[in-house]
């Protein structure tokens, strides 16, 4: 775990020295939240998996009058799936999938009147602990180099946030894999099997306290955009 934080420690810091230049336009983010996620194609359904999506961000304004933003945020995500017993035996059908990745999202943010913000873009996340559950017992062969997982995770996002008091903020955020993070085989009691690829589906719920709001405005409108 320590070593996941170093990684997103580092990727800020590199966002924020690469804009050294308007550090003084910089907007910082803490972000704290949820996300509510599935995995599309593993015979398993509905976003009943809990996990943290934490972190930092930073936005960088452009555009007339700084209502445009490129946001740069790093992330600890918890993904996967979840599934309760279904039968009382051995083949009870319990399912569960922890999927934790180091996530690097870059959107491009619109705010409307200081209250609203929609944005767009994607993101890239590196598997850095993976743990699976049948029948509810571990699967050992299921390891973070085992191969069983892709370690790289390309998705989609769509976000809104909508101001709650002054420099808070709440968020909803729907991320989708745009490349499958694996290929598994699957068969029935009949003896026929299928091959199902399998994407990332994820829904968060986070809270965004955003430092400097005010100074970037201010120095944005006295720069004359």
């Amino acid at each position: 775990m320590n070593q996941v934080w170093k990684w997103l420690m580092l990727s800020l810091i590199i966002v924020f020295l690469s804009f050294g230049t308007k550090a003084q336009i910089i907007k910082g983010e803490a972000i704290l939240g949820m996300n509510l996620s599935q995995v599309d194609g593993d015979e398993v359904y509905g976003f009943k998996r809990v996990g943290a999506n934490v972190g930092a961000g930073a936005l960088i304004p452009f555009g007339k009058k700084g209502r445009w933003d490129a946001s740069f945020e790093a992330l600890f995500s918890q993904d996967g799936s979840y599934q309760r017993p279904q039968y009382n035996d051995s083949l009870s059908y319990e399912y569960e999938l922890h999927l934790n990745y180091a996530q690097i999202p870059v959107l491009v943010m619109f705010t409307d009147k200081e209250f609203i913000s929609f944005g767009a873009g994607f993101s890239w996340g590196r598997l850095v602990g993976v743990k699976e559950w049948e029948h509810g017992i571990l699967v050992d062969s299921t390891t973070l180099n085992s191969g069983t997982y892709n370690k790289n995770d390309y998705c989609i996002l769509a976000d809104i946030r909508i101001r709650v008091y002054k420099s808070l903020k709440f968020n909803l955020r729907y991320q989708y894999s745009l490349a499958k993070i694996r290929t598994r085989e699957y068969s029935d009691l009949s003896g026929q099997t299928w091959m199902r690829d399998q994407f990332n589906n994820v829904i968060s719920f986070r809270l965004i306290y955003v430092f400097g709001e005010k100074k970037s405005q201010a120095f944005y409108n006295q720069d004359g955009q």
